[in-house]
C-alpha cells in the first residue's frame, strides 16, 4: 500500500519537508495501546514507542501520538519501530478527558469526516448531538448525522426523528440506515471519498462496530447483543483502531464515549447555535448572558417561540459547562507554574547549602 493509500496528501508532504524530517520514514498510527502503538507504513505494520527525547519534550497528554497522527519513525527488522517526531495535525478532535482535572483527551487527529451516530431505538437524543457537533466544529472537521436500527421503528418515526433533526440543526446531512437489513448503505457509501479520512463518535451499543464491519466487508470489530437487564451496549471497542475500506475511505472506530465534555477552544459552539447568536445581536447589553437579563433577544426569541426552548437550554448547559472547563485550565496551570517556581527555589537551595 502506498501512504496515500491511508491518506497522505500533498500537504502533509509539505509539512513533513518543513520540519526537515526527509530523512525519516512516514507511516500513520493505526492504534494505541497506553503509550505503544501500531503504525502503517509503506513497508507494512509495525509495533512502535517514542523516544526519550519525544517522551522528556511532551507537557501534556496531547503531546503523545494519537490515532490518526502521521508521525516519522525509524523502522527496525522485527517489525518493530521508534517514533521521532508527531508531524503537524491538520484537524484534532478532542474531548475532556475523564476524571482528570482541566485536561484534554485527543479522540483522533486528522480526520475531515465525523460520523455522528446514534441509534433510534433508545440512544437517540438532540442535545447530545449537538454537544458532537460542537466538537466538530471546534476541530474543523465536518460533520454527518447517521441513524442506525431504523429497522426497529416504522418509516413514519424514522421521518419524524429527522424532521426534528432537520428542525434543530441545519446544513448537516442525516443519513438513516439499518445494519440488519443494510437499508441506508448506499446512501452512506456515496459520501465516503476515497484517500479521505472519517471518524465514528456515538455511544456504546449503537451499531458502530457493526456499521465498521459491514462497510469494510469483513468482521473487524467483534460485535455484542445489548445488554437486556440495562438496555446498553456492552462494551466491545476498548482503544481506537484506523481502518482502510474497499472504497479507499479511511474509517477510525472509538471506544462508545458515555461522558463526551467539550474543550471549545475556537467557535464550536457559535457555528452550532448559530440562531442564538443571531438573536444575540438583539440584546440590550453587549456582555449579556441570555439568562436573565432584561432586554435580552435570546429570551425574547424563545418566549415568542421563535427559537426552541431545548436547544436554547442545551446552549446554556453547553456555555457553563465550556466556561468551567477554561477556568479548570487556568487554575491547572497556575498550579504547574506554581509548583515549577517551588521545585526551582528548591533546587536553588540545594545548590547554596551544598557551598
Amino acid at each position: 500500500m502506498k501512504l496515500a493509500d491511508f491518506g497522505y496528501n500533498d500537504k502533509l508532504e509539505k509539512l513533513r519537508i518543513e520540519n526537515n524530517l526527509s530523512d525519516f520514514e512516514i507511516g500513520r498510527v493505526i492504534s494505541e495501546h497506553k503509550e505503544r502503538y501500531i503504525v502503517k507504513t509503506e513497508r507494512g505494520e509495525f509495533e512502535a514507542e517514542i523516544t526519550g527525547n519525544l517522551r522528556f519534550s511532551t507537557k501534556s497528554r496531547e503531546d503523545f501520538p494519537a490515532v490518526g497522527d502521521w508521525v516519522a519513525l525509524t523502522t527496525y527488522d522485527a517489525d518493530f519501530s521508534i517514533i521521532h517526531k508527531i508531524l503537524p495535525r491538520l484537524s484534532i478532535i478532542s474531548r475532556q478527558a475523564v476524571g482528570q482535572f482541566g485536561e484534554i483527551q485527543i479522540i483522533a487527529t486528522n480526520i475531515d469526516y465525523a460520523l455522528l451516530i446514534q441509534a433510534v431505538d433508545r440512544d437517540f437524543n438532540i442535545n447530545r448531538l449537538e454537544r458532537y457537533l460542537i466538537i466538530c466544529y471546534s476541530s474543523k472537521v465536518s460533520p454527518i448525522i447517521v441513524l442506525t436500527k431504523t429497522d426497529l421503528i416504522n418509516e413514519q418515526r424514522i421521518a419524524e426523528i429527522s424532521d426534528n433533526i432537520k428542525q434543530r440543526i441545519k446544513d448537516v446531512p442525516v443519513i438513516a440506515i439499518s445494519n440488519e437489513t443494510q437499508s441506508g448503505y448506499e446512501a452512506l457509501k456515496k459520501i465516503i471519498e476515497r484517500g479521505k479520512t472519517y471518524c465514528m463518535l456515538g455511544s456504546s451499543g449503537v451499531g458502530k462496530s457493526t456499521l465498521l464491519n459491514n462497510l469494510s466487508g469483513k468482521t473487524i470489530m467483534r460485535t455484542d447483543s445489548i445488554s437486556q437487564s440495562t438496555n446498553k451496549g456492552r462494551h466491545i471497542t476498548s482503544h481506537r483502531e484506523l481502518i482502510v475500506l474497499e472504497n479507499g475511505g479511511i474509517l477510525i472506530d472509538n471506544p462508545g464515549m458515555r461522558e463526551v465534555g467539550i474543550v471549545d477552544t475556537t467557535n464550536g459552539l457559535e457555528t452550532t447555535f448559530d440562531r442564538i447568536l443571531g438573536f444575540s445581536q438583539k440584546c440590550k447589553f453587549k456582555d449579556c448572558t441570555h439568562t436573565n437579563e432584561i432586554g435580552c433577544g435570546v429570551l425574547d426569541a424563545v418566549e415568542k417561540g421563535e427559537l426552541d426552548k431545548a436547544s436554547y437550554e442545551n446552549y446554556i448547559k453547553m456555555e457553563r459547562e465550556k466556561s468551567h472547563f477554561e477556568s479548570s485550565v487556568v487554575e491547572r496551570r497556575k498550579k504547574d507554574k506554581d509548583f515549577g517556581k517551588m521545585l526551582k527555589n528548591y533546587k536553588k537551595d540545594m545548590n547554596k547549602n551544598k557551598h
